[in-house]
């Protein structure tokens, strides 16, 4: 399956609609060049189906190319419908969708004008894996479409006794699937730290999911046990996740530094402790999902080379 380049847009200041210039240089984990919105971060392309703009346009609304703030617009593809870590080809650059829509935290310039926004819902963003030159008319070409597959544990005593209901686990579930996760399984255990790491053991070693989602258990209590099944769990470690949760959270309540929370890797499996509020697990993922989908694919070797076997880089 193939799509087609029909805009290439730029803006070289942020807050200005971007405008199609024809022909762009991607630079690899940047963007567009001169792209005001290029960076060291996971939105670094946007991407907008063709189609979905005509339709807009068939409202009445007269919108230029780059006018949602698009730097592809696409003939051919309805991004919305590829989970995160989609691979995408152009020529020699290789786009890794990291977000599916965006929430706007202010009407744009086009609400106002029509009444509504197509970006926000139909707009979805990527990381240059590799760079160079795409130009109106090329070809867009779909590699991989494979599905993260995720378990869920949450850690309770009274959880696992039906003395409470679980909404940490299902508040992970809710958020992951929306961006492309798969759940094989979703589990309430009690807080004991062994049958959470024989949980974990399962879903790595027999599941082979691509991640493990735990919540709860990660304080100061006697009972708190998942940092330390985590760690037993582990074949090797990875802190920078938790670390960037903790620092994430911190900016928001002081009482963060008190997280014991782990993130390790089980042989190609990734374990993240989340806490065990719904509030928090969604802070903590707003702060690391976009970069656990990338981290992922390293892990599985899967950001070199693509579901067919042609490499993604020269």
């Amino acid at each position: 399956m193939a799509g087609e380049v029909a805009a290439v847009c730029i803006s070289e200041k942020k807050g200005t609609a971007k405008q199609n210039i024809g022909s762009c240089n991607f630079i690899e984990d940047w963007g567009l060049e001169k792209d005001a919105h290029a960076g060291n971060w996971h939105r670094q392309v946007s991407l907008l189906s063709w189609e979905e703009v005509e339709k807009f346009r068939a409202r009445g609304a007269d919108v230029a190319d780059g006018a949602f703030g698009e730097n592809l617009l696409v003939k051919g593809y309805d991004f919305k419908s590829y989970p995160v870590g989609s691979i995408f080809k152009c020529n020699d650059v290789v786009l890794e969708i990291t977000q599916i829509g965006k929430k706007c935290h202010s009407e744009c310039e086009i609400f106002h004008m029509v009444g509504d926004c197509i970006m926000p819902r139909e707009g979805v963003f990527a990381r240059v894996l590799h760079g160079g030159r795409i130009d109106v008319g090329d070809s867009l070409k779909l590699i991989s479409t494979r599905k993260l597959r995720a378990g869920i544990i949450t850690a309770s005593d009274k959880g696992s006794k039906g003395e409470r209901e679980d909404e940490s686990g299902p508040a992970i579930r809710r958020i992951i699937e929306k961006q492309g996760y798969e759940v094989v399984s979703q589990v309430v255990l009690s807080d004991d730290a062994e049958g959470l790491y024989r949980e974990m053991v399962r879903l790595a070693d027999e599941e082979d999911v691509d991640v493990v989602f735990t919540t709860g258990g990660t304080g100061f209590s006697p009972r708190d046990n998942t940092p330390e099944a985590t760690m037993r769990a582990a074949t090797r470690n990875a802190p920078g996740i938790a670390e960037a949760m903790r620092y994430y959270s911190l900016q928001i309540t002081p009482r963060a530094m008190l997280s014991r929370a782990a993130s390790v890797i089980r042989n190609r499996t990734l374990i993240v402790n989340l806490p065990g509020s719904p509030k928090a697990v969604k802070e903590c993922l707003e702060a690391v999902l976009d970069t656990v989908a990338h981290g992922i694919r390293i892990l599985r070797e899967e950001d070199g080379e693509c579901g067919n076997g042609t490499s993604l880089k020269k």
